[in-house]
């Protein structure tokens, strides 16, 4: 059987989604569709709106046959280390081609501008570095350094949030020689960050905006989202009684900060350049989220960065766990959350050739990666009431959905 892969979220699964399954399975001629999906917490260092097993429930009644969970050292980063991740997890587990959506939509343009990328990258590299010695922030610096070599007009835009993304898997698989043929379909009628749903296809930005306004799921929500996003929506906010925002967590995080000592506070993973002393500081005048971010924002430090952060310093995750995570060029292991006829089928066939173990339930004496993940799962089910808190952190254990 032949499998294709897809780098995914799904917060929440929407008409865009669905149509990039279709495209992809069609463009890749692959038997079996393969998702490697962020967990709890994802790559902009947000909650999931809806956890990962309801998630994983839409993906496998719209048209993917296996999903497979990106471990959070991978996930909450920046597209480098997140492409990294999701790259090699899909390549452990035998995919012949990955499929990703772009502001571009022509393949041929990524591998083109990564060949420039590596004839001129002593060049990308000196400016990069320029600029973030003037307090420039990372993803400002690498934008201006694309820029000087040529990578943010004519037919490729790396100032595009998801032709940065896209290009990271290409890097990914060029660099390490991987066997995997990268594709790429059009992202098309919404853009990335719209704030507003305009058509059937629309942003995920654009659709958690909506929930988050609204009491109940509108109309015009149901027309942007399969009817099993919808059910699974529904039912996800009945059974936990909230949508996961960062607001939810301020009073968690906010109490972490106020009880950590600075040198505490400094070992946390994203907390660099003696950025715990304006968090200390900013602490005492908080009353939101929100303001708390805004208050530490500078030309830096950005939103993304920043929330990445307070992700860390909710699950308590250092800088020494970080990097121990992260030493292997691989996966440790491959998590399974969900798998439907075709994907048990591609699993018995390819089992035996795999050279990392693949789980289904979390257990922490798998790998320390797993003991970080239960750390994770924890905090993020925290904001709930005691009974669906205690049900719902019990998938971790559960064996993975069949459909």
């Amino acid at each position: 059987m032949k499998a294709c892969g897809l780098i995914v979220e799904y917060n929440p699964f929407h008409n865009g989604h669905l149509h990039h399954i279709k495209e992809a399975k069609e463009s890749s001629g692959a038997d079996c569709m393969i998702a490697v999906m962020s967990g709890s917490f994802l790559q902009r260092g947000e909650p999931a709106i809806i956890d990962k097993f309801h998630r994983t429930q839409i993906a496998l009644q719209s048209g993917v046959d296996i999903v497979l969970e990106l471990p959070y050292p991978y996930a909450v980063q920046s597209s480098d280390n997140f492409a990294a991740g999701s790259v090699h997890t899909l390549h452990e587990i035998g995919v012949s081609s990955i499929n990703f959506g772009s502001e571009s939509g022509d393949i041929s343009h990524f591998i083109t501008s990564y060949n420039t990328f590596k004839e001129k990258e002593t060049v990308y590299k000196q400016q990069l570095e320029s600029q973030l010695d003037q307090g420039v922030s990372f993803p400002e610096a690498s934008r201006f350094a694309y820029q000087q070599i040529g990578l943010t007009n004519g037919t490729m835009d790396l100032a595009k949030p998801n032709n940065i993304l896209g290009f990271s898997y290409v890097k990914t698989i060029l660099e390490n020689n991987l066997p995997i043929e990268p594709l790429t379909i059009e992202r098309t009628n919404s853009g990335y960050h719209d704030q507003t749903i305009t058509s059937s296809i629309a942003s995920a930005t654009s659709i958690r905006k909506a929930l988050l306004e609204n009491a109940a799921i509108t109309s015009k929500i149901a027309e942007s989202i399969p009817t099993e996003t919808y059910r699974q929506l529904e039912q996800y906010k009945s059974e936990a009684t909230t949508w996961h925002t960062w607001e939810k967590y301020f009073p968690l995080v906010h109490y972490r900060v106020m009880t950590m000592t600075l040198k505490e506070l400094s070992a946390i993973n994203g907390v660099d350049e003696g950025l715990e002393y304006r968090i200390k500081k900013t602490a005492k005048e908080a009353t939101s989220f929100t303001a708390w971010i805004e208050a530490i924002k500078t030309k830096r430090y950005t939103w993304t960065r920043l929330q990445r952060m307070f992700v860390h310093i909710l699950t308590n995750t250092t800088k020494t766990d970080m990097k121990d995570m992260l030493a292997s060029s691989s996966v440790p292991y491959i998590r399974l959350l969900g798998l439907n006829q075709t994907g048990r089928s591609y699993i018995n066939q390819i089992r035996k050739q795999l050279d990392v173990p693949i789980i289904g339930k979390l257990s922490r004496n798998i790998h320390p990666m797993s003991a970080i993940e239960e750390k994770v799962s924890n905090a993020y089910y925290s904001i709930l009431p005691p009974r669906p808190k205690n049900q719902l952190r019990k998938q971790e254990i559960q064996p993975p959905i069949q459909i």
